[in-house]
This record gives structure tokens, C-alpha cells and sequence, in this order.
């Protein structure tokens, strides 16, 4: 089979890989002229400007190792060739929580890398493949193809179009051009409209890079770092060859914090003034970049059957962001890219000679394994946009004046239920019961649905009792300062 891949970033790469792999040709169309670095240091310096998002704080979660462990281990390998370390989650249990074995602990081990290290090695093995080939520097400009014939038929795409003219025709058109891909122009010709949701994240995040010094050592770390204030979230995230990154994260229309953020002495300040970043700033590395910044993030699925679960269209599938992206800040883009690719080597195996088959399996497979997490995202980003404002009317009621003081006031805003038991019942049960973090764990390593942890009777057992005791235990530690705090910490001289 000919396919052509449109876009060659991570979900791009992972398509050539496992199709090339699969027995099929891949030709692979990359907007950008963008030629391969030598080593993993010049990938860091790659231009891709299509790709905004690679000097930003990026995960390679358990599942996706695994993935690569078990079907592409020569991928595995490269990785760790080039840099990239293991992060053993169970290795980094807690001092004194019990180390004894539990099955499945092997599969709890996420990659430490760099996004533009992992896209190096993805792009040098895949076109190490004589079946696949790279043209680069000019943008698809819409696909070949004939339109629906009427109700219950679907469009058939044949090939792409160049802006600069050629025409390329396949058997399968994937569409893998991110996050920020737009489906309209390359669909136009056809007669098709792909039914779109969308979501606003309500974030913006900042991230900034970090190399340590010769004679110094990542901090000892126990389990992922990262933490919501309300007005402000953040995380530590592990790279190759010495690296690691910060992120930052504050709602899009906080101007006041999102300026003093993007100032480089200000960022370096709040991330002192955090006590699980403090660590990572305090002279034992040096930045290697200034503050990147991301906006205009959204959740957004795409949907490729009608009401019926009949294909809209044949010869075309989208991978990755191009088909449903989430939050980047939950760190799962990459990870889900790479399975997504594997489910539509899959579909294609199964189903060789019949084209309409092969889409609604995929798109079913996409359904059962990767929107569970678009709609996790929705409802997780709604819950922090309703605990900002909860916390912003509290703030403001605090330091109003009571100019009618015969008016009652009105009662506070009310705390989500499930926030509450978060952090009185299940981050208090994870630094003490092994079966609750490893239940937290695998859920966030992909290997379990995201509702996994509520519909486990033994592990919210356990978070209750533990939520049940939050009156007869010290307070909580301080993830961080508050609001005002921060705000002196950021313009401090």
C-alpha cells in the first residue's frame, strides 16, 4: 500500500514507522525545511517552527515505553542510546511505604527525554528505512479524490496535492500535522466537513529548559513533581543528557502573572519560591533557554463517522493531534500519538482490501482508547476553571468593603466534592498506601482508563478512610505560596 503521511512530527514519525514496518511505502510531507541534526544537542536547536511546542516540558509515559519495549525495542534502545534515561516510578516510591513487589510493577517505568531528542531518533530510524521517503519545505495543499455520491456514501480520497503543484496519489492519506492542523482547506475540493468539538483549556504555561552543572545531581525526586495552587500549576519534567524543564502554567487571561512569568529572573523566582521546584533552581543547573510561552491551547476531538458510525470519507485518517488533542500540560500528546499510530497499523493489518472496514475500526479503536482522555481533560480543565473562580470570588470577598451593611453577605462559593477528596483523601493515601499509588500510577501512565481510580472499590476504600481522618491529622503541607505571595515573590528586586 502508498501512503502518504502529511506532517512529521512525533505522530507523523510514529506513522511512518509502524506502517513502513508493516510492509507498506511511506512518503512522508514536512511543511518546514527542516534537515536532521547531527546528535540529540543539535536537535535541541532544530528549527521547527511548525512545531512550537518542542522546546516545551514533554512526557513519555509508561505506555508509550512499553509500546516501544514490546513491538520496537530497537526504538527503546535508540532513545537510550541518545540520552534518555527510565524513570522507575517504583523505585521511587516513598521512604518507608512498603517495597514489596506487586505484579505489573515492571510496566511502571516512563521515559526521561526531550522532545526534540525523541523526534531526532524517530525521525533517523524511520528514514533509515528504505521504504520511507521525506520531501520537506513545501505544505499539502488539499486532497485528491471524488465526493459522496449522496446520503450513506462516503467521500473518497485518492492523494494530495502540493502548493507547489505536483500531485502525489496513495492508497491512505494520514493527516498528522498537530495540534494546530486545520481540516477545511484540505478538504474543501471534496465537499466535506469534518464535525469538530472544542474545548479552551482556559491556561496558558511557560516553560523554560535547564542543564545541570558538572559536579551536581537531579534532587532526589519520589514520584512525578508538579502541583495546582489554583492560580498557578506546575511540574518538573526529567530530560535527556542532564536536562530537565519547568513548566508553569496560569489562567489565559491572568496578564498580571503571565508578564511577570515571562520575564527570566521572575520565572526563576516563583520557581524558588515553590518547594517542589525549589530544589531544581537552587544553583545546581543553569538555564539553557529563555521562557518559552504556549496559548491557544484547546481540547479538541474530530470526528470521522457520521451519527450512524458510517465513514464520512474513505482513504484518509487522521493520528494524533490532528485527531484528538488534549491539555498539554497532563504531558499525554506524545504518548497517545505513538498508540493511535499503532491502532491504525493495526486496522490496516486487519483489514488489507476493504477500506471501509478499516476506517470505522480504527475510529472505533480510537474511541475505546484515546477519547477517554479528551473528555478526562474537558472535565479536569472545567474543575480547575470553577475552583479559580471560586478562589478569585473568595479573594475579592475578602478584601471588599462592606459599603451595605444591611445586606447579608452572600455565602461563598461551595468547593467541588471530588477536589476536596483529592486532596484530603487520595495525594494524602498516595504518600502511604502502595495499592492507592500504584492504582494513581498506572492511571497516570495510560495503562488504566482515567475513571479507573473510582471504579476500583478497593482503592477508594482506601482514599475514603483516608479523607475520613483529615480532622485527626496535621494539616496538609504547603504546595506553595498564595496568590499575593507569589506575586511579591515575582517582581521581588
Amino acid at each position: 500500500m502508498q501512503v502518504v503521511v502529511i506532517g512529521a512530527g512525533v505522530a507523523g514519525l510514529a506513522t511512518a514507522l509502524t506502517l513502513s514496518r508493516s510492509g507498506h511505502s511511506v512518503t512522508l510531507l514536512e511543511r518546514d525545511a527542516t534537515p536532521l541534526p547531527p546528535d540529540p544537542a543539535g536537535a535541541f536547536e532544530w528549527d521547527r517552527r511548525g512545531a512550537p511546542q518542542v522546546r516545551h516540558s514533554h512526557a513519555f509515559l509508561a505506555r508509550l515505553r512499553n509500546l516501544l519495549r514490546d513491538r520496537y525495542p530497537d526504538v527503546l534502545q535508540a532513545l537510550l542510546d541518545a540520552g534518555a534515561t527510565d524513570m522507575d516510578f517504583i523505585a521511587m516510591l516513598p521512604e518507608g511505604m512498603d517495597r514489596t513487589p506487586h505484579e505489573g510493577d515492571e510496566d511502571l517505568v516512563a521515559l526521561a527525554c526531550r522532545r526534540t531528542t525523541f523526534e531526532w531518533v524517530l525521525r533517523t530510524i524511520a528514514l533509515d528505512n528504505p521504504a520511507v521517503t521525506l520531501i520537506d519545505g513545501v505544505a499539502a495543499a488539499s486532497l485528491m479524490g471524488r465526493p459522496s455520491g449522496g446520503p450513506g456514501e462516503p467521500a473518497v480520497v485518492t492523494g494530495v496535492c502540493l502548493a507547489d503543484g505536483r500531485e502525489l496519489t496513495a492508497d491512505l492519506v494520514v493527516l498528522s500535522g498537530g495540534r494546530r492542523s486545520t481540516m477545511a482547506t484540505l478538504f474543501d475540493p471534496l465537499g466535506i466537513e469534518i464535525e469538530e468539538h472544542e474545548e479552551d483549556t482556559g491556561i496558558v504555561y511557560l516553560s523554560r529548559f535547564f542543564e545541570l552543572n558538572d559536579d551536581s545531581a537531579y534532587p532526589e525526586q519520589t514520584g512525578p513533581i508538579g502541583g495546582d495552587l489554583g492560580y498557578l500549576k506546575y511540574g518538573v519534567f526529567p530530560g535527556d543528557n542532564r536536562t530537565f524543564s519547568i513548566t508553569l502554567a496560569v489562567g489565559s487571561h491572568d496578564d498580571e502573572f503571565r508578564s511577570g512569568l515571562l520575564d527570566p529572573d521572575g520565572f526563576l523566582r516563583a520557581a524558588a519560591a515553590l518547594p517542589a521546584t525549589a530544589a531544581h533552581v537552587d544553583g545546581r543547573a543553569f538555564p539553557i533557554t529563555g521562557v518559552n510561552v504556549m496559548a491557544k491551547l484547546l481540547n479538541r476531538e474530530r470526528r470521522f463517522l457520521d451519527k450512524d458510525g458510517n465513514p464520512l470519507v474513505i482513504g484518509v485518517s487522521a493520528v494524533g493531534d490532528a485527531h484528538t488533542c488534549t491539555n498539554p500540560l497532563y504531558g499525554r500528546g506524545c504518548s497517545l500519538a505513538v498508540v493511535q499510530a499503532d491502532l491504525l497499523a493495526t486496522s490496516l493489518s486487519e483489514h488489507p482490501d476493504d477500506p471501509t472496514a478499516r476506517v470505522v475500526a480504527y475510529e472505533q479503536a480510537s474511541r475505546e482508547q484515546i477519547h477517554p482522555w479528551y473528555r478526562a481533560s474537558v472535565a479536569q480543565d472545567a474543575a480547575t476553571r470553577a475552583e479559580a473562580e471560586r478562589a478569585r470570588a473568595l479573594a475579592e470577598r475578602d478584601v471588599a468593603e462592606p459599603d451595605e451593611p444591611s445586606r447579608a453577605p452572600e455565602p461563598p462559593p461551595t468547593e467541588d466534592p471530588m477536589r476536596a477528596i483529592m486532596r484530603d483523601g487520595l495525594f494524602p493515601a498516595m504518600r502511604v498506601d502502595p495499592v492507592v499509588l500504584r492504582a494513581f500510577l498506572r492511571m497516570f501512565n495510560l495503562l488504566e482508563p482515567p475513571d479507573s481510580l473510582m471504579s476500583n472499590w478497593d482503592v477508594l476504600g482506601r482514599v475514603m478512610t483516608v479523607y475520613q481522618e483529615r480532622d485527626d491529622r496535621p494539616p496538609e503541607p504547603s504546595l506553595g505560596p498564595d496568590r499575593a505571595q507569589m506575586l511579591a515573590a515575582l517582581h521581588a528586586a
